[in-house]
């Protein structure tokens, strides 16, 4: 990357916390346009603050944050939201009496009619199962089928970024390919991705780069390649490294 200018996404020196008690410090990450990069650590070290933090629904203390060279640090999500940013969180917070088409429709709460439909219709390309479900509650959908809305919903807002906060969570290895599969077809189209997930090796297998964390801070970073050939990685995020799976 030539310069912090020329960034998706560019923190540096952010803290942040809830009740003035710091669970980020000092944290230093950066994303070149069009990167899938994944965040991975042991629970509670931080990683979902972080992304609550990158989209202004937790204030920094310190620090600055930076989306295609514009800084975002103290923006309300809404505003984020508008800047190009979108979210898909740790357990989907969909509207669970509403159908896939509605859910769709608040996710393009910033768009006109004609734009809904063409990112609706972009969406179900994605997610050929939604169409088939458009007139089902949210609440009757699988697992899978409401992780797939979750992320259908915030494209919907057509972002330049895209978070996701461990979006294999309790599925089945068949709708976790598939989910990534669809992952793949976004950031070959151009879109920047950042990934929280528990299974450290899968998004490994799937990013440019990654960043580990611990207790607030980031510990180390590199290629995607490095991180799992690195000893100290395989041992405490990927289990003891006894030569298996390779």
């Amino acid at each position: 990357m030539n310069s912090k200018s020329s960034a998706a996404l560019d923190i540096s020196g952010l803290s942040a916390g809830y009740d003035r008690v710091d669970v980020l410090r000092g944290i230093d990450l950066t994303i070149a346009p069009g990167e899938m990069v994944t965040l991975i650590g042991a629970n509670g070290a931080g990683k979902s603050t972080l992304l609550k933090a990158v989209v202004g629904l937790v204030p920094p203390a310190a620090g600055t944050v930076s989306l295609f060279g514009k800084d975002i640090t103290r923006m309300s999500p809404e505003r984020s939201v508008r800047e190009g940013l979108a979210l898909v969180p740790e357990g989907r917070m969909l509207f669970g009496p509403m159908t896939v088409e509605e859910n769709l429709r608040l996710g393009a709460h910033t768009r006109d009619a004609e734009e809904f439909a063409a990112e609706r219709d972009r969406a179900f390309e994605l997610f050929p199962v939604l169409s088939e479900r458009r007139t089902q509650s949210a609440a009757t959908l699988s697992g899978g089928e409401q992780q797939m809305l979750a992320v259908a919903r915030a494209l919907m807002a057509r972002p330049r970024m895209l978070l996701l906060d461990e979006p294999s969570l309790g599925l089945a290895p068949r709708i976790i390919a598939e989910i990534f599969a669809a992952l793949e077809t976004l950031r070959t189209g151009g879109l920047t991705i950042l990934l929280v997930e528990q299974d450290a090796r899968l998004a490994l297998r799937h990013a440019d780069r990654g960043y580990v964390m611990r207790t607030g801070s980031i510990a180390l970073h590199g290629a995607a390649e490095e991180l799992l050939a690195n000893d100290d990685i395989r041992l405490i995020y990927l289990g003891a490294w006894r030569g298996e799976g390779e």
